[in-house]
């Protein structure tokens, strides 16, 4: 016979809300959010070290193209300095006749634009004047100049101009240094009669 019940009542009627079917149902929901977190926060480890490493592997990139740019730079100012070179050589060697000379005027504003466009880079000249004491991190000596007075190591005189870009050595001056003054020649004994020795003419008596 019908119960009179509705599919609704009959559906709630046959859930099982006893004590213990809840407390498992509990327990079961409580695991699988104890698990849901592990795997989320397992998750967000992964992302944050993938994140991580992209940045690191950014920063690399940006520095050894940095480095790049950097190198490249650096060989580009040593042969503008060839050039810089070619000028210095060209301006000490000029005869008089022509030093008054209007072309030789343009010449020296050349070379006074290429250093403005050196310094401008943060390339600097290194001081290799005569007098100053050599540097081996400066300079670089390719010849000893004897007999010039100087203390040994001095800077007699700058062969090649160097420069510095910025806060490290671009390129060492190549100068001559003066050399240790020669070794003196040892004093030979003085020869000749010796104290205890008999005069010239006589003979040595020993007693009878």
């Amino acid at each position: 016979m019908p119960s009179g019940k509705t599919r609704g009542q009959q559906r709630v009627d046959e859930i099982d809300i006893s004590p213990a079917k809840l407390l498992a149902d509990i327990e079961t929901l409580t695991t699988e959010l104890t698990d849901a977190r592990a795997s989320g926060e397992e998750y967000l480890s992964a992302l944050q070290r993938e994140r991580a490493e992209f940045q690191n592997f950014r920063r690399r990139s940006a520095e050894e193209r940095q480095r790049d740019l950097g190198l490249a730079g650096e060989d580009l100012l040593r042969k503008v300095l060839t050039v810089a070179d070619d000028f210095d050589l060209a301006i000490d060697a000029r005869p008089e006749s022509i030093s008054t000379d209007p072309w030789f005027d343009g010449i020296a504003a050349i070379d006074r634009k290429l250093r403005v466009l050196l310094e401008s880079e943060g390339v600097t000249p290194i001081d290799a004047t005569a007098g100053r004491q050599f540097d081996p991190r400066e300079h670089e000596a390719i010849v000893n100049v004897p007999g010039t007075g100087r203390p040994e190591g001095e800077i007699v005189d700058e062969l090649r101009r160097g420069y510095r870009l910025r806060d490290r050595v671009l390129r060492a001056a190549l100068v001559a240094v003066a050399a240790p003054p020669p070794e003196a020649p040892a004093t030979a004994p003085a020869e000749g009669p010796q104290a205890g020795d008999p005069a010239p003419g006589t003979d040595k008596q020993r007693p009878n």
